[in-house]
């Protein structure tokens, strides 16, 4: 997590997977990233898993995630 100006700033890789593969959740200050992939065949062939917390000034209903061209995913909270 590193602070941006007024914004918290989360920023993971996940160019392995495709956008409907990847879920973002936040509970109780904290952010958890999840990927999957399957393949052809329903197997699971790669995951991501990445967790961190946030620190106690940011503001839960402010969260909004983008994910760039190159697989970059950043995950932005805003400070209170």
């Amino acid at each position: 997590v590193r602070a941006q100006g007024d914004t918290y700033q989360v920023v993971a890789d996940v160019s392995h997977f495709e956008p409907p593969d990847i879920v973002v959740t936040t509970s109780n200050c904290h952010v958890a990233i999840q990927a999957e992939k399957v393949a052809e065949d329903g197997t699971v062939c790669d995951t991501f898993t990445h967790k961190c917390q946030l620190p106690e000034d940011t503001d839960p209903l402010s969260v909004s995630c983008t994910l760039t061209e190159s697989g970059t995913l950043v995950i932005t909270v805003r400070r209170r």
